[in-house]
């Protein structure tokens, strides 16, 4: 968990967002900005910050787990969570208050609007939000790093399993199995296996579909840790594969060494998206190859930034993403290959550690 320090020091730069947007005060209620502000783990609370006041709130179920995790200047138990809010606005007398409208539902917030004072006004906090959980500090790359090593041990012991006859969906299986014994508190997300025709499926999560000899297998998965996620892909061959089949795994390859070597900070994210998708274009399999480079990584396996040509931001140090191009072939196959890095002075840090080279991940 972070110390009392590090979650103290996150509240000024939410303070500043107020302040540029003239907001009197902010709601977070999603389990993310709950975790990152104030250091709360469960499932059900909210956070109110105003200029010189921090408050969490939450219910009986998890009064005693606040009191141990969470840093605020009051921890509040109230007998309902609406009502309890609108309680402190109307006796902070906040007139304006900005909300995640990611992550808060319409009817919540008209169940707020209808019993705070009417002199209240809800503004949807701006999208700069997002970005105060982008650039990751030495805890979350702590974290991150300990998310990734589980995942990567945990695959490297399931990997005699992967042959011809296994059926993806055991495999998935054993994975999260692997990763729970190794201390994963769970899975990022519903992990991806998808071999053969498959293959040319972005998320094919694992179904009963056994393995065969001479096709390739990719594998998509992440550990959680102290609320941080890992995400990894890796595409493995069964045996001989095609010569196309092979072609496109080092189209792949080479598209995501070149992304990886234009990472800089200052760098565009689009500019680094585009270094893979020209590449993977001038090969013959620009329209094989539809998604985003890559994505944010953090308490959320999707989070700020993306990587992919409609970003508008660039890499900074300290930023954490993917980098994962992709070809899928209907009728045919596909390949993904997956790493996670954290953005240095000079360049970038794998956060993932599982070798990519075709001839090492040969089964």
């Amino acid at each position: 968990m972070p110390s009392d320090f590090v979650l103290k020091s996150r509240i000024p730069a939410l303070r500043q967002l107020l302040r540029s947007n003239r907001l009197s005060a902010a709601l977070l209620m999603d389990t993310p900005s709950l975790r990152y502000f104030c250091g709360f783990s469960g499932s059900d609370g909210a956070l109110l910050v105003s200029e010189d006041t921090v408050v969490f709130l939450t219910d009986s179920r998890y009064t005693s787990q606040a009191q141990q995790e969470v840093t605020a200047d009051r921890i509040v138990q109230h007998g309902g969570k609406i009502e309890g809010i609108a309680a402190l606005l109307d006796e902070w007398r906040v007139t304006s208050i900005g909300f995640n409208a990611d992550a808060l539902s319409c009817a919540t917030l008209e169940s707020l609007r209808a019993k705070c004072s009417s002199a209240c006004q809800w503004h949807p906090l701006p999208g700069t939000f997002r970005g105060l959980r982008g650039i990751k500090d030495a805890d979350e790359i702590v974290a991150m790093k300990q998310a990734a090593r589980i995942a990567g041990e945990a695959f490297e012991e399931i990997r005699p399993q992967i042959r011809p006859g296994a059926v993806e969906r055991e495999l998935a299986l054993a994975l999260e199995f692997a990763m729970r014994r190794r201390g994963a508190e769970e899975k990022s997300f519903p992990f991806i296996v998808a071999s053969g025709e498959r293959g040319a499926l972005p998320h094919g999560v694992a179904s009963d579909r056994r393995l065969e000899y001479g096709e390739l297998v990719t594998f998509d998965f992440g550990a959680r840790w102290q609320g941080y996620c890992s995400d990894e892909t890796v595409t493995l061959a069964l045996g001989k594969v095609s010569p196309r089949l092979r072609e496109i795994y080092d189209t792949v390859f080479q598209a995501q060494q070149s992304a990886l070597n234009a990472i800089k900070p200052d760098v565009a994210l689009k500019d680094i998206d585009q270094v893979a998708r020209s590449y993977i274009d001038q090969c013959g399999y620009g329209e094989y190859f539809g998604h985003g480079l890559g994505h944010g990584v953090g308490l959320e396996v999707h989070e700020f930034p993306v990587v992919s040509p409609r970003s508008e931001d660039v890499a900074r140090e300290g930023m954490v993403f993917t980098v994962e191009p992709g070809i899928y072939v209907p009728g045919l196959g596909g390949v993904r290959l997956e790493e996670t890095v954290l953005v240095t002075a000079d360049g970038y840090q794998r956060l993932t550690a599982i070798c990519k080279d075709f001839p090492s991940i040969v089964v």
